[in-house]
């Protein structure tokens, strides 16, 4: 997993909980790394695993809940780091078709040996894109955040229906509405 993943994973972290629960969450997690990345690094997604699942042992907070708000806060580094690759799409729709074919090719010429989910578009529509979702990281709560903080980027109004093929959410259906009204009152 490319080291930016952890250095904003940490970053939030202290920002969220402040830095004595990130010191303690280093220190319990026993990383290989020592809890020292680089974003352009390259660490074992085991390192991750231990550090959600000790933050979620201190403060409560279930897994796949923050993993999703991880996802949420990944959205604004997407948005200072690549700011171009969403003006090349007018709606979020479109931008969420070309996950597979044109976002992660950029992806991993940024960042070379980024292994990424596999994303398979089976229905497209102008107002709705069911989305087939399959990693063995199971990060798929980390995937809808990021979808919705698309729409919300487009201020589209949406919906967003998942379903675990898997219970391990290592294959997941997503489908994807937008809504006829907006999201912003």
């Amino acid at each position: 997993m490319k080291g930016i993943v952890f250095t904003e994973f940490l970053e939030m972290v202290e920002k969220e909980f402040g830095i004595g629960l990130l010191d303690r969450l280093i220190a319990k997690s026993n990383l290989s790394s020592g809890g020292v990345y680089t974003a352009v690094g390259t660490y074992d997604f085991f390192e991750m695993q231990n550090l959600i699942a000790n933050l979620s042992e201190e403060t409560g907070i279930p897994v796949q809940d923050l993993i999703y708000a991880y996802g949420r806060y990944f959205f604004q580094v997407l948005i200072r780091h690549h700011p171009n690759i969403f003006a090349m799409y007018s709606s979020a729709i479109e931008m969420l078709a070309s996950i597979e074919s044109h976002i992660h090719v950029q992806v991993r010429k940024l960042y070379p040996g980024a292994e990424l989910p596999t994303f398979k578009i089976t229905n497209k529509e102008e107002n709705f894109l069911e989305i087939m979702y399959f990693s063995t990281r199971s990060m798929y709560m980390f995937a809808k955040a990021l979808m919705e903080k698309t729409f919300e980027h487009y201020e589209t109004a949406y919906k967003i229906d998942l379903e675990l093929l898997k219970e391990n959410g290592s294959q997941v259906k997503f489908k994807i509405y937008k809504q006829p009204h907006a999201i912003y009152s």
